[in-house]
């Protein structure tokens, strides 16, 4: 009994952070931390975040890391801002605000190749290459901008992050992902517990708000890609093969450098998404934006279950550890808890995973 206890508890570790972290803070705010609106502004505030951590889980599973991401959201949002301003794309409308997303898309993955190339090609640590990357892009964002912040941007891209899908069609989503889990998972009901769970919270919230965000949809599709990526195509299996046993990879056959390439290129496109997306957010496009951006993605996929020695993890773990920083700067924001206090946590969270994560690893 204690056996199967252990081995449910290892397996959804991060479920029970999530939902045990939540009835902790509901209780210590009365109940405000689950109010529809709250919930509502905690997917909101995870959605960022998310994105980052999915890309982030492909380039750690392979055993890497990148360092360049808070950077590179700050790069791409200054030339987003750019685009919409001296490029007059803010006179576009929608297809400004769409064309200014694809920029800053292009401009991420342009980073993310050329990161992606050099660890490739020079076998050079990729801590390395994306410490040099980040502060690249970092003075390329001062230079781009003169140091200054950039506003206002489209009413129309300022839509991404503030307009939601009517109420109805909202539930009928979540039922609709609801019964995809049930089919993907008919074999293993328990595996239902949790997400059902989550996605009853989420429709509450989203009933009895204003509706599901538009904003959090780009986090469900690239979620989706990434999931997609890594479960059903040889590319994911590749990435999986590196992260466990480069060597054996190599020998079996995996093309490793074509894959290194491929994952640090598709992490600088979710960073260029993310960067535009903020700018949509703040309606602003600031060169010090997405200041440690990169550690709150790394913690995230750790605390989601991804090795940081690199053959395992995934996308689902990862959007469940930003939920976990979400609700942890959400529940500490509502109790009128420092900043300051908020980042030395992290940073213990983040240690603590690591330990966990070792400690398992040598049980293996």
């Amino acid at each position: 009994m204690k056996s199967k206890m252990g081995t449910f508890a290892q397996k959804n570790g991060a479920w029970i952070g999530l939902f045990g972290l939540s009835f902790i803070f509901l209780i210590l705010t009365h109940g405000e931390f689950g109010s529809a609106r709250n919930l509502t502004n905690l997917l909101l505030q995870a959605t960022i975040n998310g994105i980052l951590a999915a890309g982030m889980t492909l380039v750690i599973i392979t055993s890497g890391i990148d360092l360049s991401v808070g950077s590179l959201v700050a790069i791409t949002g200054i030339v987003a801002g750019i685009a919409q301003l001296n490029w007059h794309f803010i006179d576009l409308g929608y297809t400004g605000a769409w064309l200014s997303v694809g920029v800053a898309v292009l401009v991420g993955l342009a980073c993310g190749a050329i990161s992606g190339l050099l660890t490739a090609l020079l076998g050079v640590n990729p801590f390395i290459i994306t410490l040099g990357m980040m502060v690249i892009a970092r003075g390329g964002a001062m230079i781009l901008s003169g140091g200054a912040t950039l506003s206002p941007m489209s009413d129309q891209l300022g839509k991404f992050s503030d307009s939601y899908l009517p109420r109805v069609p909202s539930l009928a989503l979540v039922l609709l992902f609801l019964l995809c889990l049930i089919w993907v998972n008919r074999k293993q009901w328990q595996n239902l517990i949790f997400p059902a769970l989550l996605l009853a919270a989420f429709a509450y919230a989203f009933y009895g708000y204003r509706g599901l965000p538009v904003f959090v949809v780009f986090l469900v599709v690239v979620a989706a890609l990434s999931s997609f990526w890594l479960n059903s195509t040889v590319f994911g299996r590749s990435i999986y093969a590196i992260g466990s046993n480069q060597r054996a990879a190599y020998w079996a056959g995996v093309r490793i450098k074509r894959t290194l390439f491929w994952v640090y290129t598709i992490m600088g496109a979710f960073a260029g998404l993310a960067g535009v997306l903020l700018c949509s957010r703040l309606n602003s496009a600031d060169p010090n934006a997405g200041n440690l951006f990169e550690l709150d993605a790394i913690a995230a996929a750790v605390i989601g279950g991804t090795s940081l020695r690199g053959g395992s993890g995934t996308v689902t773990g990862s959007l469940i550890g930003a939920l976990i920083m979400a609700a942890l700067n959400n529940g500490m924001d509502l109790l009128g808890i420092s900043s300051f206090y908020q980042m030395v946590l992290k940073g213990v969270i983040i240690i603590v995973a690591v330990a966990l994560d070792s400690s398992q690893r040598q049980k293996i």
